[in-house]
């Protein structure tokens, strides 16, 4: 079983920016492909971007398309989402998941096909 750990959420000024890291275990992360979503409260859950498992196919939700990149290190297990630009509207707890695809060239933002979730961190964008 993958396992999921997110790390580097906290609070930012408004236009500022901030670094998620993503990490995993117990299989190699290459046959995986990652999702990043997020949950404000009262909100449901928000598809942001992923990565297919090599990152070479990405796709950005167009709330973030522009600020928010993301990028992975198959090697190190980890894969990293930087966020520039933050709004207020950003605040939510962030998600990494990871969905089983290691013949699949493309990934999906649809949460249901992700497997492994961590356990998120929360990002408040506030001044």
């Amino acid at each position: 079983q993958l396992h999921v750990v997110e790390s580097g959420g906290g609070l930012v000024q408004p236009g500022g920016s901030l670094r998620l890291s993503c990490v995993t275990s117990g299989y190699n992360l290459a046959y995986y492909a990652i999702g990043w979503f997020r949950q404000a409260p009262g909100k449901e859950r928000e598809g942001l971007l992923c990565l297919s498992n090599n990152g070479l196919s990405t796709k950005y939700a167009d709330s973030v398309k522009g600020r928010f990149t993301a990028s992975r290190n198959n090697a190190k297990n980890t894969v990293y989402l930087e966020m520039n630009n933050l709004k207020p509207e950003d605040t939510a707890v962030y998600y990494c998941a990871a969905d089983f695809a290691p013949m699949e060239p493309h990934c999906v933002l649809i949460d249901y096909e992700y497997d492994y979730w961590g356990q998120g961190t929360q990002v408040t964008v506030s001044s």
